[in-house]
């Protein structure tokens, strides 16, 4: 009886102890699940990250920044050939794996990396610091060139295989550079780009130019691509998961020959001329296409480090064509003498009187005006002049006194209102470039921060010889495109179009200046009677008589005006600082340029047999035949003028010659008037 009740009770306690144990389980069960739950369910992404984080890495899929194209539709039957200035060259970066290269290896991969990549004893260091990182990924080289991957790939590959290494221990990375298939050409222009991205927005940061002002278009977007942890799986491939897109493509219209040409040229000239630096700009006067823009000293992008880390250098990096206005001085006389016809033209519809004929006998001797303390000088005394005479032997006081007669006739503000309306002078030209300055155009009524007034009484004489205002060399070439068009207002570019290539292949043009042309035809600005008149004087600077005879393009016709301007230094004007130009066109009849050569602080001296250094004449002139030669050759112009050649040159015959014939005619003419 006892044992029974024994039993019994053996049995209910082992029946609650096997109930305890299952409760035991099910509870640690649902313990687990809830866990289960918690981590897959509640808190599934995060733990899913973790686990891909380490099997996957995800890295940026490099994109093209657009690529700048020169132009080539400019040369007739040349074929509009894609030559970049500017483009993307694929360029790789090592990386390493620090933890999964086994410590008694890693002084052999330093050693190894270090005599491939021929470092110096700061690089060597350097390189030791990452490879010795408890880290996952480390950046040990960056802007390698395929040729060098594949060396590093091929002694990677053995020494990994030999010491059983996981081949993704080192890995590399693709990236995009710029390069520089010209070198320097057009480098102050364009510019360049930083080597390292913007931290937020992944994108290059552009230092000045066109790189600057085409960022929206040449800015592509970054792609991603996921890869693989594993030994037997290089990190180097890998499955797109976001595609990358490319930037924008922006075709010049500056032309790469001529590009080379005029900077070959300014460079000779400001050599030969001992001056501080000088700047070519060559347009096309009906379309404002800038064919070139050379400037000397040269700013090489691809060492753009050492430009900005130079205050010397630095000043290269500036586009002085539109940074640096300065007094035109005497190349603004034919504008002149163009508002002063244009005087005639708003006389003639109020039923008055023309101010003055091109030909009218004018003295020009007495250099006094109103307002003026001290007289205006020529550098040669002249009696008498015409027009004609007074653009060739550039004089300052014939400007003066027919610009006398507008004021009088039709006050300050008019003579003002055409200089701006007309040429443009005081506003920008809106080219594609970051900096331009307005220059200076004094206006009646306002006053300088001294608290002077911008526009005095004898503001005008000045301002008909080119002091008193301050213009750049672009607002000049536009000034002179004008005269060459047959007076018809244009806007300088340096943009063709500018075209995105889809995914598909397909282009999509953004930008074409062709069609918005098209669109808006050009605003008259001057009568063609006016323009042929001023072309007519210009053409006689470049012949015997004329202040520019060097700047004679043989064989062909051209029209110009020189100018040796003083530097303002202290305050004052400076007797040995010149800026000295020429700007011209040719052939006369429907040129295929406007092109304007400075000289900034050519050497101040006296040269026998040749003149005076600083002289436009001398040190710009011969740079503007030179570079017109070569690019009317190039665009395939024919000689316009094949007995325009100098004396001794069989091919000269000065009966036939374009306006030596006239040259005479208005050398006798001056000769009876003043002697």
């Amino acid at each position: 009886m006892s044992a029974r009740r024994s039993g019994g009770f053996l049995a209910i306690e082992s029946r609650k102890r096997l109930t305890y144990l299952i409760l035991f389980i099910v509870f640690l069960f649902c313990i687990i699940l809830a866990q289960f739950y918690r981590i897959q369910i509640i808190e599934g992404e995060k733990w899913k990250k973790k686990a891909l984080a380490q099997h996957q890495l995800f890295v940026v899929e490099p994109c093209k920044r657009g690529t700048f194209y020169a132009n080539h539709r400019i040369k007739p039957g040349h074929p509009d050939a894609l030559r970049p200035i500017v483009t993307d060259v694929p360029k790789f970066h090592l990386y390493a794996d620090p933890v999964a290269i086994p410590e008694e290896h890693k002084q052999e991969v330093w050693e190894a990396l270090s005599a491939i990549f021929s470092f110096g004893p700061k690089d060597r260091d350097l390189l030791k610091v990452q490879l010795y990182k408890k880290s996952r990924s480390r950046k040990l080289v960056l802007w390698m060139n395929p040729e060098r991957k594949v060396a590093v790939e091929q002694w990677w590959s053995g020494f990994a295989r030999r010491h059983k290494i996981a081949r993704n221990a080192l890995f590399f990375i693709q990236d995009y550079k710029r390069s520089y298939p010209y070198g320097k050409l057009l480098g102050q222009v364009i510019h360049t780009v930083r080597e390292e991205k913007d931290p937020n927005t992944r994108q290059l940061i552009p230092t000045g130019g066109l790189e600057l002002v085409m960022d929206r278009y040449l800015q592509g977007k970054e792609g991603k691509r996921v890869l693989l942890r594993s030994p037997r799986n290089p990190l180097d491939l890998g499955s797109v998961i976001a595609e990358p897109e490319n930037g924008a493509d922006v075709f010049l219209t500056v032309n790469d020959y001529l590009q080379a040409v005029a900077e070959e040229e300014v460079a000779k000239a400001v050599q030969k001329a001992n001056a501080k630096s000088g700047w070519a700009i060559m347009m096309d006067p009906h379309s404002g296409e800038i064919l070139a823009w050379a400037q000397y000293p040269w700013f090489d992008p691809s060492r753009c480090r050492e430009y900005f880390n130079d205050p010397k250098l630095r000043e290269h990096t500036k586009v002085k064509g539109i940074t640096d206005p300065f007094e035109p001085g005497s190349t603004m006389k034919p504008i002149t003498m163009a508002i002063c016809l244009k005087a005639n033209e708003e006389l003639k519809k109020r039923g008055k009187p023309p101010l003055f004929s091109p030909h009218e006998k004018v003295a020009a001797s007495n250099g006094y005006f109103p307002g003026r303390s001290t007289p205006i000088r020529d550098t040669k005394r002249h009696q008498y002049l015409n027009m004609y005479m007074a653009i060739q032997k550039s004089a300052n006081i014939y400007m003066a006194r027919i610009v006398q007669r507008v004021i009088e006739q039709l006050g300050d503000e008019w003579y003002r209102n055409a200089l701006q309306e007309v040429f443009g002078f005081g506003l920008k030209t809106s080219v594609e470039l970051t900096s331009e300055s307005p220059g200076l155009l004094p206006k009646p009524g306002k006053k300088h921060p001294s608290g002077a007034l911008e526009w005095s009484k004898p503001t005008p004489y000045s301002l008909a010889f080119g002091h008193n205002v301050l213009a750049s060399s672009l607002q000049m070439l536009k000034a002179y495109a004008i005269l060459a068009n047959g007076g018809f207002d244009v806007r300088p570019t340096l943009i063709r179009k500018i075209v995105k290539t889809k995914p598909d292949g397909s282009k999509e043009i953004l930008v074409d200046r062709e069609a918005e042309r098209e669109e808006k035809p050009p605003l008259r600005v001057l009568e063609p009677q006016v323009i042929q008149e001023v072309v007519k004087a210009m053409r006689y600077v470049t012949k015997p008589g004329g202040s520019a005879p060097k700047g004679d393009i043989y064989g062909y016709t051209e029209a110009g005006k020189t100018a040796t301007s003083e530097k303002i230094v202290g305050g004052t004007y400076s007797k040995k600082d010149h800026i000295s130009t020429f700007i011209g066109f040719a052939p006369v009849k429907d040129p295929r340029f406007v092109l304007m050569v400075v000289i900034d602080e050519p050497e101040s001296k006296y040269i026998p047999g040749v003149g005076k250094n600083q002289y436009g004449g001398n040190c710009a002139a011969p740079a503007f035949r030179e570079i017109g030669t070569k690019a009317l050759q190039y665009l395939g112009v024919e000689p316009d003028d094949p007995f325009g050649y100098p004396v001794g040159d069989p091919r000269r015959d000065s009966k036939k010659a374009d306006a030596l014939q006239e040259v005479e005619v208005l050398k006798e003419l001056y000769q009876q008037w003043n002697h």
